[in-house]
């Protein structure tokens, strides 16, 4: 991939109220979402000349308007959002246990559901973008009408020529069952370029016995570059450069792994877009994963 010192990704997805522990009965307020964890990170590893900009929606409340001013502090655009009267953001409470995380969830009347619902707003957000990102979550929230109207326009960024890039981030229980999910999740891969999916996830929708079983599936669906993440252990690329497996970064103290995943990809997209091959970009993801499971929270200097 060519060394490209300015240009615009655009990434998609929700950001919601994250709660985390902060001491006996007390929680601290952030704001964190897959794709949004990913583009916080992507705009302090891509070149200066970089704009990232988060396409999702917000309502027009006070909690909404903090969210948006948290983008702007961060140096995410936001001229890519719909603001929607009367809905909120989703909000999720972290639960820690020897550093493995898990989540309760408040998000059925989420602001985000509604990010592709416009069609014109959704092709003018896409329009500038020359790397466009986007997640299983991403899908999964979204109503079938809307996923189908934005996997088109993705499809069509790729016919262009530009990157898409697709974490699958499959999560079975946002999805009614996981045939649905494994359809939309190969339609969407259908129109990526790279993808970055996770092989427990991938072992447990699709039954993969490796992590180049994984890869290959991707192969076969289109997707002409893949990293397939597996948490600790190595890495597996697969890109024109053939076939590699990548070790991680070793004696890491795990406080927290929320985030990891994203951040990874973070750091493997600005570095394929600055011109580096796909192994090294590897590296960079494991590089930056280590730094962020060693703090609290998803979004980490």
């Amino acid at each position: 991939m060519n060394d490209k010192t300015e240009g615009r990704l655009v990434a998609i997805g929700e950001c919601m109220v994250e709660l985390s522990v902060a001491g006996e009965g007390l929680y601290r307020r952030g704001f964190a979402g897959d794709t949004f964890n990913t583009a916080w990170h992507l705009k302090r590893h891509l070149p200066a000349g970089w704009q990232v900009a988060y396409l999702t929606a917000l309502g027009t409340d006070t909690v909404s308007d903090e969210m948006l001013a948290f983008f702007e502090a961060s140096g995410v655009a936001t001229d890519t959002i719909r603001r929607i009267p009367a809905a909120m953001p989703g909000l999720y409470m972290i639960h820690l246990k020897n550093g493995e995380r898990t989540f309760s969830y408040w998000r059925d009347t989420s602001a985000a559901k509604q990010l592709a619902g416009d069609a014109a707003h959704l092709e003018t957000a896409l329009a500038d973008g020359d790397a466009l990102y986007f997640s299983g979550i991403t899908l999964a929230i979204l109503p079938d009408e809307d996923r189908a109207r934005l996997i088109a326009h993705l499809g069509r960024a790729k016919e262009a020529g530009r990157m898409v890039a697709f974490d699958p981030n499959i999560r079975p229980r946002l999805w009614p069952d996981m045939d649905a999910a494994r359809r939309a999740i190969e339609a969407a891969a259908k129109v990526s370029t790279h993808c970055l999916p996770s092989f427990d996830d991938e072992k447990g929708a699709f039954g993969d016995e490796t992590p180049a079983a994984t890869a290959r599936h991707y192969r076969d669906l289109g997707v002409s570059e893949i990293v397939v993440k597996d948490g600790a252990k190595p890495a597996f690329s697969l890109s024109a450069d053939g076939e590699e497996t990548i070790p991680s970064v070793t004696s890491v103290e795990v406080v927290d792994t929320t985030g990891a995943g994203d951040s990874f990809n973070a750091a493997y997209l600005a570095a394929r877009l600055s011109g580096a091959s796909p192994a090294d970009a590897t590296r960079a993801g494991h590089r930056l994963a280590a730094r962020v499971v060693g703090g609290h929270g998803a979004l980490v200097e």
